[in-house]
């Protein structure tokens, strides 16, 4: 278990950010490839479509991790989206989140345990290509947690 980490992470205040953009994702795996088109669109009207390769990557991640481990077994797929995808842009910096309803914290395994396994290692790909990662409670409400990604531009 990890424990909540804000270091790193730009001012969420939102008078300083130059741009934002946010989408809701159904609780299906389709929702992953919506989320990659979303990031690329997005990316692509800030001018920063060089960085799509790792963005999109690291995304992908966070959100087949919401998708896999932070949904409840019991989540009606009609359900309003549980999951939410937010790009936010600085001058000089990208942070890409998701949001999710789970309290629990995402959980890095060992990569060093089984170089066969065909999952299992997607925060150490957040934490390879990103700048830095963290995630935190939510705020606003008695459930859910944020895990985000930081990239510099």
């Amino acid at each position: 278990m990890l424990e909540p980490l804000r270091q790193g992470l730009p001012p969420l205040d939102p008078s300083a950010v130059s741009s934002s953009a946010s989408c809701a994702l159904p609780a299906r795996y389709e929702a992953v490839r919506s989320a990659r088109r979303f990031t690329r669109g997005t990316l692509d009207g800030w001018d920063v479509a060089d960085r799509f390769d790792d963005v999109c990557l690291v995304v992908s991640e966070l959100v087949t991790n919401a998708l896999r481990h932070a949904l409840p077994s019991d989540t009606p797929r009609a359900q309003d989206p549980p999951v939410r995808l937010h790009l936010m842009r600085w001058t000089s910096r990208l942070v890409c989140a998701v949001r999710d309803p789970s309290d629990e914290s995402p959980v890095a395994r060992d990569t060093d345990d089984d170089f066969n396994a065909e999952s299992g290692r997607g925060l150490f790909l957040v934490d390879s290509f990103s700048d830095s990662w963290g995630w935190h409670p939510l705020a606003s409400g008695p459930h859910g947690k944020v895990v985000w990604a930081l990239f510099r531009l």
